[in-house]
């Protein structure tokens, strides 16, 4: 599975909306009202590189009401729960 970290800032009018329609986006698992230099932050998870473009340039940028993107990919995940799932099956 690859994730991407999409920032996206739109126009402020329309946050809400944005959201929704970016939140029914396949490949889109989650989309986040947060504060900073973005007014949202997209999680995206796709099976291959190929549909990183797919969803991002041919979904997330053509939404109305979005002015600009960033994108990170992640290289891996860390967290609480990934970390007490492994040494609960024994993995290093």
């Amino acid at each position: 599975m690859i994730t991407a970290i999409v920032n996206v800032a739109c126009d402020g009018r329309r946050i809400p909306e944005v959201a929704q329609t970016l939140a029914e986006l396949d490949g889109v698992s989650e989309v986040y009202s947060v504060t900073g230099d973005v007014d949202l932050v997209v999680m995206v998870r796709v099976r291959e590189h190929e549909h990183l473009a797919d969803v991002i340039a041919g979904g997330i940028s053509r939404v109305e009401g979005v002015v600009s993107t960033t994108t990170n990919i992640a290289f891996r995940a860390y967290s609480r729960h990934d970390l007490e799932s492994a040494f609960a099956l024994g993995v290093d």
